[in-house]
């Protein structure tokens, strides 16, 4: 690959690592990890290697998503179906991930407004959305009460509830008799449920 003969060392070597994880796990590694690989005690110094690698066009970074690493160089082919942008968690928090891959529900949906989520957790299962599941979103930054969201959290960590805007907190609530609903001061919402999706064997 041309671009990485002109990477030095140090940047080939944080290349590989975020490929790496990228491939094995799914999504790529926060800028602590990477500091804690390299032993780079300033995040700084980090930003400074994914900066260098962003404008050598190896890879391209999300605005305001601390795992929104993803390799520019390895686009999947073709423009058909929806982009896969992560798995969202339907259980704990965990930060909003980014992917580079693509989900083809033919003409099921297919507005540019959409995306597709993998779910991982079992917090929604009451509503028929388990675990392994694809929900397709619709982006949209406000929902009514009551309504499945992806929701955004000022810690940078997503997930998957029904949203019950209250008087000074939200109210993230589990579709699960069992786990205890998430209070946030400030969250945001990135879009709506229209749609699931289930893979049976």
């Amino acid at each position: 690959m041309a671009n990485l003969e002109r990477l030095t060392k140090r940047q080939r070597e944080v290349y590989q690592f975020i490929r790496e994880k990228i491939r094995h796990r799914g999504y790529g590694p926060t800028v602590r990890e990477i500091g804690s690989q390299f032993k780079i005690s300033s995040p700084n110094g980090v930003m400074c290697h994914l900066k260098a690698l962003e404008k050598k066009g190896l890879i391209t970074r999300e605005p305001n998503m601390s795992r929104a690493i993803m390799l520019a160089t390895e686009t999947p082919e073709g423009g058909g179906g929806l982009p896969l942008a992560g798995r969202i968690a339907a259980g704990v928090l965990h930060e909003a991930v980014e992917q580079n891959e693509r989900i083809d529900f033919g003409e099921l949906f297919g507005a540019d407004d959409q995306f597709v989520l993998e779910v991982r957790g079992d917090s929604m299962i009451d509503d028929q959305i388990a675990s392994g599941d694809y929900v397709v979103i619709r982006k949209q930054e406000t929902a009514q009460r009551g309504q499945i969201v992806v929701a955004l959290t000022e810690e940078n960590e997503a997930t998957l509830k029904r949203w019950y805007p209250e008087a000074h907190r939200i109210r993230l609530e589990p579709a699960n008799s069992s786990m205890a609903p998430i209070y946030v001061k400030n969250a945001r919402v990135l879009g709506i449920v229209v749609g699931v999706v289930r893979k049976v064997s």
